[in-house]
């Protein structure tokens, strides 16, 4: 496992250099170094860290948002308002209900399967997403109207939005029936998840202003109740749902509101954390990946791919309906919301081992969705901010 480890890092490090002197996001690199290493390629990853790479693809995931709590400032967000609220599941709705069109008429599915489809593709990646939105705000980008912050907080409530979709509609085709009270679990698991975040995030406040530790200490800390709020969310799935990562990220929102001077001084530290944590997480995305699907699903599944993005665009055209954003900040908005990485990685081959007649359309979709969306967005992000956003420092 260790030659595995330093093969991850040292490659990841290295094409992720060489992606970024050519002006293209490193995290493409990182993805392509996954794809070579993966079973389905070179198989040069110990097996033994395969099993654990969706532990490990959530620790990343929990390094970034809880940096992304820590950036964000509540006085913000509900300057926001009504565009953050639709911005968290209107895209996805709009995508989902495009793959629901599409899907028949591209890949001969039923209209059931198109479902399903549009619930894998449509959420978006807060792992491509989050760290160039916080990259933004540290830098002043779009901070008169507070975009960063509308398509960072968007960009992690859409997620809980769309997985709890996606198991409600597969469980429908697998038994016949879906009850009203899988959809009620989205707003519980959002509200559920920001209280117990924002409660736990607290009461941290507290215990830091009382007892001097060392920031390395209290990094370890939040760390380890970042564990817990998602094992809690294990824990109570079957009573009331929980989201952990929402959780996670409103743990880091509380703590910045009564523990300002605290939260920045552990941001720069949890910037330093996600330099490993992100070559980890695109590494192992990309060995999830096997081309093969890809290659199979022929340009039907590619133009299927590119017009529910039509959708999503769309989607976020009607969120920010009568917002005073001008047409290029409208339209960053609409090309940053896109990517698609590490969601399609975790469920993408789900209804395939359920045995769902769609499921192996529904993994070549997914892996497609994350070679086309996961760098198209990136790379616009990176080169489009500069063009369409104002900047004040």
């Amino acid at each position: 496992m260790l030659t595995s480890i330093a093969m991850i890092l040292l490659l990841g490090l290295l094409t992720g250099t060489i992606f970024s002197k050519l002006r293209l996001p490193s995290l493409l690199g990182m993805i392509i170094v996954g794809i070579v290493l993966s079973p389905h390629a070179l198989n040069l990853i110990d097996p033994s860290l395969l099993y654990i790479s969706a532990d490990l693809r959530q620790v990343a995931l929990i390094i970034i948002l809880t940096r992304a709590g820590l950036s964000l400032n509540l006085t913000d967000l509900k300057k926001i308002g009504r565009p953050a609220i639709l911005m968290c599941f209107i895209p996805a709705c709009a995508e989902i209900l495009g793959a629901i069109i599409l899907a028949p008429l591209l890949l001969g599915v039923t209209t059931l399967e198109a479902a399903i489809i549009g619930s894998v593709v449509s959420a978006v990646s807060p792992a491509v997403i989050v760290p160039r939105m916080i990259k933004l705000i540290d830098e002043g980008y779009g901070r008169e109207r507070h975009i960063p912050q509308l398509l960072l907080a968007g960009a992690s409530v859409d997620d809980v939005f769309v997985i709890v979709v996606f198991t409600a509609i597969t469980s429908l085709a697998s038994t016949g029936t879906a009850s009203a009270g899988s959809f009620l679990q989205i707003p519980i698991s959002i509200l559920t998840g920001i209280l117990t975040g924002a409660f736990t995030g607290t009461i941290l406040a507290i215990f830091f202003k009382k007892f001097h530790i060392r920031d390395s200490v209290k990094i370890l800390i939040l760390l380890s109740f970042s564990f817990l709020l998602l094992e809690l969310q294990r824990r109570l799935e079957e009573i009331i749902p929980i989201s952990g990562l929402l959780a996670i990220m409103s743990l880091g929102i509380a703590l910045k509101q009564r523990y300002s001077k605290l939260a920045e001084r552990l941001s720069i530290k949890y910037n330093k954390l996600w330099i490993a944590a992100e070559i980890f997480l695109f590494v192992l995305v990309g060995a999830t990946v096997d081309l093969r699907y890809a290659a199979a699903a022929g340009i039907f599944a590619v133009l299927f791919v590119v017009g529910t993005l039509i959708f999503r665009m769309s989607g976020v055209a009607i969120s920010l309906f009568k917002t005073g954003l001008t047409k290029h900040e409208k339209w960053f908005c609409m090309i940053a919301y896109t990517p698609k990485a590490t969601v399609q990685a975790a469920i993408g081959a789900i209804p395939l081992t359920m045995g769902l007649r769609c499921g192996q359309t529904v993994l070549a979709v997914a892996v497609l969705s994350i070679l086309i969306t996961a760098p198209f967005g990136a790379i616009c992000i990176d080169n489009l901010h500069k063009r369409f956003l104002s900047t004040q420092e």
